[in-house]
Protein backbone atom coordinates (compact mmCIF):
# COMPACT_ATOMS: atom_id res chain seq x y z
CA UNK A 1 0.00 0.00 0.00
CA UNK A 2 1.74 3.20 -0.63
CA UNK A 3 1.78 6.36 1.86
CA UNK A 4 2.74 3.66 4.95
CA UNK A 5 6.05 4.23 6.33
CA UNK A 6 7.78 0.50 6.09
CA UNK A 7 9.00 0.75 9.32
CA UNK A 8 6.47 2.36 11.58
CA UNK A 9 3.35 1.28 9.62
CA UNK A 10 0.22 3.70 9.97
CA UNK A 11 -0.32 5.43 13.16
CA UNK A 12 -4.10 5.42 14.68
CA UNK A 13 -6.12 6.41 17.69
CA UNK A 14 -9.00 4.20 19.03
CA UNK A 15 -11.29 5.78 20.61
CA UNK A 16 -15.08 5.75 21.84
CA UNK A 17 -18.19 7.58 22.56
CA UNK A 18 -20.41 5.36 24.94
CA UNK A 19 -19.07 2.06 23.31
CA UNK A 20 -19.56 3.46 19.89
CA UNK A 21 -16.19 3.28 18.90
CA UNK A 22 -13.68 4.70 16.12
CA UNK A 23 -10.37 4.08 14.56
CA UNK A 24 -9.17 7.52 14.03
CA UNK A 25 -6.37 7.88 10.85
CA UNK A 26 -5.02 12.05 10.95
CA UNK A 27 -3.85 12.52 7.26
CA UNK A 28 -3.05 16.16 8.17
CA UNK A 29 0.60 16.25 6.84
CA UNK A 30 0.15 14.53 3.82
CA UNK A 31 -2.27 12.92 0.90
CA UNK A 32 -5.13 10.36 2.74
CA UNK A 33 -4.27 6.51 1.96
CA UNK A 34 -7.35 5.59 3.45
CA UNK A 35 -9.73 3.76 1.09
CA UNK A 36 -12.61 1.33 1.58
CA UNK A 37 -10.78 -1.61 1.24
CA UNK A 38 -8.40 -0.34 3.86
CA UNK A 39 -11.63 0.44 6.01
CA UNK A 40 -13.03 -2.95 5.89
CA UNK A 41 -9.48 -4.09 6.81
CA UNK A 42 -9.39 -2.34 9.47
CA UNK A 43 -13.22 -3.00 10.56
CA UNK A 44 -12.52 -6.56 11.00
CA UNK A 45 -12.78 -7.30 14.70
CA UNK A 46 -10.79 -10.19 14.20
CA UNK A 47 -8.16 -9.66 11.37
CA UNK A 48 -8.08 -5.75 11.66
CA UNK A 49 -8.79 -3.47 14.95
CA UNK A 50 -12.39 -3.23 14.63
CA UNK A 51 -14.57 -0.08 14.52
CA UNK A 52 -18.40 1.30 14.16
CA UNK A 53 -16.60 4.02 12.32
CA UNK A 54 -13.30 4.85 10.86
CA UNK A 55 -12.40 8.54 10.96
CA UNK A 56 -10.13 10.42 8.71
CA UNK A 57 -8.93 13.89 10.25
CA UNK A 58 -7.76 16.31 7.41
CA UNK A 59 -7.08 19.96 6.83
CA UNK A 60 -9.87 22.37 5.70
CA UNK A 61 -10.24 25.79 4.65
CA UNK A 62 -13.52 26.10 6.02
CA UNK A 63 -13.27 25.04 9.37
CA UNK A 64 -10.43 23.79 12.23
CA UNK A 65 -10.36 20.18 11.16
CA UNK A 66 -12.00 18.10 8.06
CA UNK A 67 -13.42 14.37 8.93
CA UNK A 68 -14.63 11.77 6.57
CA UNK A 69 -16.29 8.88 8.27
CA UNK A 70 -15.94 4.91 7.14
CA UNK A 71 -18.55 2.45 8.53
CA UNK A 72 -17.54 -0.96 8.57
CA UNK A 73 -18.71 -2.27 5.53
CA UNK A 74 -16.23 0.11 3.71
CA UNK A 75 -18.86 2.58 2.79
CA UNK A 76 -18.96 6.21 3.68
CA UNK A 77 -21.10 8.00 6.82
CA UNK A 78 -22.68 11.78 6.53
CA UNK A 79 -22.58 12.28 10.07
CA UNK A 80 -20.99 10.51 13.25
CA UNK A 81 -21.99 12.61 16.33
CA UNK A 82 -20.28 10.51 18.95
CA UNK A 83 -16.96 10.32 16.62
CA UNK A 84 -17.16 14.18 16.33
CA UNK A 85 -17.37 14.38 19.80
CA UNK A 86 -14.26 12.40 20.31
CA UNK A 87 -12.46 14.20 18.01
CA UNK A 88 -13.17 17.46 19.02
CA UNK A 89 -12.47 16.16 22.87
CA UNK A 90 -8.81 15.25 21.49
CA UNK A 91 -8.06 18.43 19.52
CA UNK A 92 -9.53 21.18 22.46
CA UNK A 93 -7.20 19.31 25.13
CA UNK A 94 -4.54 19.36 22.28
CA UNK A 95 -4.40 22.75 21.67
CA UNK A 96 -5.75 23.94 25.26
CA UNK A 97 -9.27 25.76 23.07
CA UNK A 98 -12.14 24.99 24.30
CA UNK A 99 -14.32 25.74 21.39
CA UNK A 100 -13.56 24.25 17.75
CA UNK A 101 -15.69 24.24 14.14
CA UNK A 102 -15.30 20.51 12.68
CA UNK A 103 -16.07 20.03 8.52
CA UNK A 104 -17.99 17.00 7.86
CA UNK A 105 -20.39 16.21 4.72
CA UNK A 106 -23.05 17.71 7.37
CA UNK A 107 -22.04 21.08 7.02
CA UNK A 108 -19.53 22.66 9.75
CA UNK A 109 -20.34 21.42 12.99
CA UNK A 110 -19.81 23.68 16.24
CA UNK A 111 -18.14 21.76 19.33
CA UNK A 112 -17.21 23.46 22.38
CA UNK A 113 -15.92 22.14 26.12
CA UNK A 114 -19.32 21.61 28.44
CA UNK A 115 -16.95 20.84 31.07
CA UNK A 116 -16.85 17.72 33.98
CA UNK A 117 -14.76 16.15 31.29
CA UNK A 118 -18.16 16.24 28.74
CA UNK A 119 -18.22 17.63 25.14
CA UNK A 120 -21.16 18.85 23.18
CA UNK A 121 -21.39 19.15 19.74
CA UNK A 122 -24.22 20.90 17.38
CA UNK A 123 -25.01 18.52 15.14
CA UNK A 124 -27.10 20.73 13.03
CA UNK A 125 -31.24 21.28 12.52
CA UNK A 126 -32.60 18.25 11.87
CA UNK A 127 -33.69 17.49 8.09
CA UNK A 128 -37.66 16.87 8.34
CA UNK A 129 -38.89 16.88 4.56
CA UNK A 130 -39.05 13.72 2.68
CA UNK A 131 -36.39 14.91 -0.12
CA UNK A 132 -33.90 15.93 2.20
CA UNK A 133 -34.03 12.56 4.34
CA UNK A 134 -34.24 11.18 1.43
CA UNK A 135 -36.88 9.00 1.13
CA UNK A 136 -37.91 7.47 -2.39
CA UNK A 137 -41.26 9.32 -2.69
CA UNK A 138 -43.44 12.10 -1.18
CA UNK A 139 -44.92 11.59 1.99
CA UNK A 140 -45.37 12.83 6.16
CA UNK A 141 -42.24 12.18 7.58
CA UNK A 142 -44.16 12.03 11.22
CA UNK A 143 -45.35 8.64 10.91
CA UNK A 144 -43.89 6.33 7.67
CA UNK A 145 -46.49 4.42 6.04
CA UNK A 146 -44.55 1.15 7.52
CA UNK A 147 -45.84 -1.60 9.98
CA UNK A 148 -45.39 0.42 13.47
CA UNK A 149 -46.17 3.83 11.78
CA UNK A 150 -41.72 4.82 12.17
CA UNK A 151 -40.43 8.74 12.08
CA UNK A 152 -38.30 9.72 9.44
CA UNK A 153 -35.44 12.16 10.59
CA UNK A 154 -32.19 13.33 8.52
CA UNK A 155 -29.05 14.40 10.07
CA UNK A 156 -27.23 14.28 7.37
CA UNK A 157 -27.66 10.55 7.46
CA UNK A 158 -31.55 8.70 7.08
CA UNK A 159 -33.13 7.63 10.55
CA UNK A 160 -35.32 5.39 10.93
CA UNK A 161 -37.56 5.37 14.66
CA UNK A 162 -39.90 3.17 15.82
CA UNK A 163 -41.34 4.07 19.25
CA UNK A 164 -41.93 0.83 21.57
CA UNK A 165 -43.40 -0.04 24.52
CA UNK A 166 -39.88 -2.30 26.02
CA UNK A 167 -36.85 -1.95 24.20
CA UNK A 168 -36.32 -5.12 26.05
CA UNK A 169 -38.36 -6.66 23.62
CA UNK A 170 -37.61 -6.19 20.40
CA UNK A 171 -35.46 -8.59 18.29
CA UNK A 172 -32.92 -5.35 17.33
CA UNK A 173 -31.24 -7.76 14.33
CA UNK A 174 -34.44 -8.94 13.02
CA UNK A 175 -35.56 -5.31 12.98
CA UNK A 176 -32.44 -3.57 11.93
CA UNK A 177 -31.85 -5.78 8.87
CA UNK A 178 -35.57 -5.59 7.84
CA UNK A 179 -35.56 -1.49 7.78
CA UNK A 180 -31.81 -0.59 6.61
CA UNK A 181 -32.59 -1.60 3.26
CA UNK A 182 -36.50 -0.28 3.19
CA UNK A 183 -37.19 0.78 -0.09
CA UNK A 184 -38.32 4.10 1.07
CA UNK A 185 -34.87 4.69 2.37
CA UNK A 186 -32.79 4.94 -1.06
CA UNK A 187 -29.17 5.60 0.85
CA UNK A 188 -30.37 2.68 3.49
CA UNK A 189 -31.29 4.16 7.09
CA UNK A 190 -29.96 3.72 10.73
CA UNK A 191 -32.65 2.14 12.84
CA UNK A 192 -33.06 2.74 16.18
CA UNK A 193 -35.91 1.27 18.75
CA UNK A 194 -37.58 3.83 21.35
CA UNK A 195 -39.52 3.77 24.54
CA UNK A 196 -40.17 7.02 26.92
CA UNK A 197 -39.17 6.56 30.64
CA UNK A 198 -40.12 10.25 31.58
CA UNK A 199 -40.91 13.87 30.41
CA UNK A 200 -37.76 14.11 29.41
CA UNK A 201 -36.09 10.64 29.20
CA UNK A 202 -36.01 7.66 26.53
CA UNK A 203 -34.75 4.84 26.19
CA UNK A 204 -33.19 3.45 23.02
CA UNK A 205 -31.53 1.07 21.17
CA UNK A 206 -29.68 1.28 17.64
CA UNK A 207 -29.07 -0.41 14.44
CA UNK A 208 -27.10 1.52 12.41
CA UNK A 209 -26.87 1.14 8.80
CA UNK A 210 -23.12 -0.49 7.52
CA UNK A 211 -22.25 -1.75 10.75
CA UNK A 212 -25.10 -3.49 13.41
CA UNK A 213 -26.16 -3.59 16.18
CA UNK A 214 -24.27 -0.45 18.22
CA UNK A 215 -23.44 0.34 21.81
CA UNK A 216 -24.55 4.18 21.12
CA UNK A 217 -24.56 6.54 17.95
CA UNK A 218 -25.00 10.66 18.10
CA UNK A 219 -26.95 11.12 14.97
CA UNK A 220 -29.18 8.58 15.95
CA UNK A 221 -29.75 9.93 19.75
CA UNK A 222 -30.26 13.42 17.79
CA UNK A 223 -32.58 11.93 15.76
CA UNK A 224 -34.33 9.74 18.23
CA UNK A 225 -35.14 13.28 20.43
CA UNK A 226 -35.95 14.78 17.62
CA UNK A 227 -38.54 12.32 16.75
CA UNK A 228 -40.20 12.00 20.23
CA UNK A 229 -40.50 15.67 20.21
CA UNK A 230 -41.95 15.82 17.17
CA UNK A 231 -44.78 13.45 18.22
CA UNK A 232 -45.04 15.18 21.76
CA UNK A 233 -43.57 12.37 23.34
CA UNK A 234 -41.10 14.52 24.99
CA UNK A 235 -39.78 18.02 25.47
CA UNK A 236 -36.57 19.26 23.33
CA UNK A 237 -34.43 18.76 25.82
CA UNK A 238 -33.83 14.98 26.96
CA UNK A 239 -31.25 12.24 28.58
CA UNK A 240 -31.64 9.15 26.06
CA UNK A 241 -30.21 6.17 27.85
CA UNK A 242 -28.26 3.99 25.46
CA UNK A 243 -26.74 0.11 25.74
CA UNK A 244 -23.18 2.24 26.15
CA UNK A 245 -24.36 4.84 28.23
CA UNK A 246 -26.67 8.01 29.24
CA UNK A 247 -26.21 11.26 26.66
CA UNK A 248 -28.21 14.82 26.43
CA UNK A 249 -29.58 16.06 23.43
CA UNK A 250 -30.98 19.51 23.35
CA UNK A 251 -33.05 20.83 20.24
CA UNK A 252 -32.74 24.20 20.28
CA UNK A 253 -33.26 26.94 17.63
CA UNK A 254 -29.48 26.82 16.04
CA UNK A 255 -29.52 22.95 15.83
CA UNK A 256 -29.47 19.86 17.85
CA UNK A 257 -26.74 19.77 20.52
CA UNK A 258 -25.29 16.95 21.89
CA UNK A 259 -23.69 16.18 24.67
CA UNK A 260 -21.87 13.25 26.45
CA UNK A 261 -18.51 11.55 27.35
CA UNK A 262 -15.39 10.42 24.97
CA UNK A 263 -12.38 8.03 25.32
CA UNK A 264 -9.22 7.99 23.87
CA UNK A 265 -8.35 4.24 24.40
CA UNK A 266 -5.22 3.77 22.98
CA UNK A 267 -3.00 4.76 20.28
CA UNK A 268 -1.04 2.50 17.95
CA UNK A 269 0.25 1.44 14.65
CA UNK A 270 -1.06 -0.48 11.62
CA UNK A 271 1.82 -2.68 10.92
CA UNK A 272 3.59 -2.95 7.30
CA UNK A 273 2.73 -6.63 6.94
CA UNK A 274 -1.02 -5.60 7.74
CA UNK A 275 -0.75 -2.93 4.86
CA UNK A 276 0.99 -4.81 2.67
CA UNK A 277 -1.44 -7.51 2.10
CA UNK A 278 -4.16 -5.64 1.52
Amino acid sequence: MQGADSLSGLPFMKMHGLGNDFVVIDQRSGPSVVTAELARAVGDRHRGIGFDQLVVLENSTEADIGLTFYNADGSTAGACGNATRCIARHEMDRTGVAAMTLKTERGVLQAEDAGEGMTRVNMGQPLLDWADIPLSEAMDTLKLPIEGEPTATGMGNPHCTFFVDNVAGIDLTAIGTAHERHPLFPERTNVQVAHVLGPDHLRMRVWERGVGITLASGSSSCAVAVAAARRGLTGRKVRIDLDGGPIDIDWRDDGVWMTGATMHAFSGHLTAQFLDAL
